[in-house]
């Protein structure tokens, strides 16, 4: 079946068409430098085709995102983890949805891999799941690049194997390359070299003039050409276009790009000290942007201003510290005087619990509770509990492990639903101080909260060093509790197997972009 993509027309007014059959088998390359209509002629492209053959758009800019709205692509954010970027890329494939993927806003560094992992992740799929599709990339030069430059060697070694397999050996498994660059120069001359189809826009330099003038099969006279085409018209090329260089002029589009060309317009008509203030005074949003969220510590926060303080009781009392304690148990009765039996306390067992957890409370308001270990923090709590007559189940060492373990952690015992008990059992498999560390992880998974970084996951187990913190993260993941897996910037996603409750990841900010643009330039400064 032979299927004609209108392009646009020829200078000579014909229509200028393309065959989308011819074009699976023979691939195309669109170069032409910034301005001259590049983005405009995938987008007429993927428009008139978008009804005959699946599509995947590779999109660094976030300019193809408007298909969806007319066309029903399904918009792919790369800020995902390697595997899940193959999961979904075997799931497009398996379902034949459109697909673009957007790196708007991402690191070149983390651009590369997250395409790299798309393009294997189509490229590995079963055969069973060959159907025909496009593969479109927009400034191609950024993940195929000629030569090594700021980017580091493993991004770069992955996001060109890929676009070599895609253009060398996508064929076979139903994947047309169509790849648009700004300079010829730029591109990797393996990947430049498996395409039969070429599109040249406007050139200016000499060299980028010259190579796509020995691609076209035209001379050194005729490449002046190149300089004088105008926005949005082309050198056509190839068995899918013309059987010889023909200028076309592409045709309208029915989606636009998020960013279009510049178009002037007037300047603001503001008086220069108000500007001034405008510029030099921060907004409401950076305010409330450049404020820190407090991590949770084990220090209970004092009541705010006006607020209520909390209720007194009468077995309260005031904080002590550890020394006048033990003295007062010197002076105290014998160990082995009679105590009140359990039945003999006047107290409900609402009024014992909330004395136990007044004890914890003052224990933990200690910020050097959290280091020291739990033997001694264990005679502390027995000491207090004497002290307000409390003897039973409430003083047990393996009830205060395990409460210990869940403050440390920031996690109430009070949970009730079917999915928090699995997670309670599960933690039964670890020993009691790891216990508090695995609930922490649970809890941010089933609010869809960051991964616990490691040194607040270092501090729930009660030791003071990071790679305490990853060492039980290891240990959980290697007894099957938890899976972790990491981002191209190293940001870790925990998912709790008993429950399939997943971390989330950080989000991408202009600060997160400024510490990946400040590491790559210290990495290269070393290489240096």
């Amino acid at each position: 079946m032979t299927v004609a993509v209108d392009l646009g027309t020829t200078h000579a007014g014909n229509p200028a068409e393309l065959d989308l059959e011819e074009l699976l088998s023979t691939r195309l390359l669109v170069q032409g430098n910034s301005g001259s209509g590049k983005s405009h002629l995938l987008r007429r492209l993927l428009e008139r085709s978008a009804g005959w053959v699946q599509q995947a758009i590779i999109d660094p800019e976030g300019d193809f995102v408007t298909l969806a709205d007319r066309f029903g692509h399904v918009v792919v954010d790369a800020n995902r983890t390697p595997n899940d970027l193959a999961r979904i890329a075997n799931r497009i494939r398996q379902h034949r949805a459109s697909v673009v993927l957007t790196l708007e806003g991402l690191d070149a560094d983390v651009q590369m891999q997250c395409a790299a992992a798309f393009l294997n992740g189509l490229f590995d799929a079963d055969r069973a799941h060959w159907f025909p599709m496009l593969i479109a990339v927009d400034e191609a030069h950024l993940f195929a690049p000629a030569m090594a430059g700021e980017h580091s060697d493993e991004a770069r070694r992955a996001s060109l194997g890929a676009m070599t397999n895609l253009m060398c050996r996508g064929r076979k498994r139903g994947l047309a390359g169509v790849i648009a660059t700004q300079r010829l120069a730029k591109l990797a001359k393996n990947v430049a070299a498996e395409a039969s189809n070429f599109l040249m826009g406007r050139t200016f330099l000499d060299i980028d003039m010259q190579r796509a003038a020995d691609l076209i099969g035209i001379d050194r006279r005729g490449a002046e050409r190149f300089r004088d085409l105008e926005t949005g018209s082309f050198i056509a090329l190839g068995p899918a276009l013309f059987r010889r260089p023909t200028p076309i002029r592409i045709g309208s589009v029915e989606t636009s790009a998020r960013s279009g060309r510049p178009v002037l317009m007037p300047m603001p008509d503001i008086a220069p000290d108000d500007l001034a203030d405008l510029v030099l005074t921060p907004s409401e949003e950076e305010r409330a942007a450049e404020a820190r969220p407090v991590r949770r510590s084990l220090i209970r926060p004092e009541p705010a201003a006006g607020a209520p303080a909390r209720p007194a009781a009468a077995c309260d009392m005031p904080r002590v510290e550890t020394s006048e304690l033990l003295s007062r148990v010197a002076h105290s009765a014998p160990a082995n005087d009679p105590a009140p039996a359990d039945d003999e306390d006047d107290r409900s067992p609402a009024e014992r619990a909330e004395a136990v957890d007044r004890i914890f409370a003052d224990m933990l308001d200690d910020p050097e509770a959290a280091f020291r270990p739990v033997p001694v923090l264990y005679q502390e709590f027995l000491t207090h509990c004497r002290l307000k007559r409390l003897r039973g189940a409430e003083t047990d060492m393996g009830a205060f492990r395990r409460r210990l373990s869940l403050a440390r952690a920031g996690v109430s015992g009070d949970e009730t639903d079917g999915e928090w008990a699995d997670v309670v059992a599960r933690s039964a498999e670890l020993p009691e101080e790891m216990q508090g560390v695995f609930m922490m992880l649970a809890r941010a998974a089933r609010d869809e909260a960051e991964c616990p970084p490691d040194e607040d996951l270092a501090m729930a187990y009660g030791s003071h060093s990071p790679s305490r913190g990853r060492f039980l993260l290891s240990f959980m993941e290697e007894r099957g509790l938890i899976a972790v897996e990491k981002d191209f910037r190293g940001n870790r996603i925990v998912s709790i197997n008993a429950t399939g409750w997943r971390t989330r990841l950080p989000e991408v900010t202009l600060d997160t972009l400024d510490e990946a643009r400040m590491r790559r330039a210290a990495r290269l400064a070393r290489k240096a």
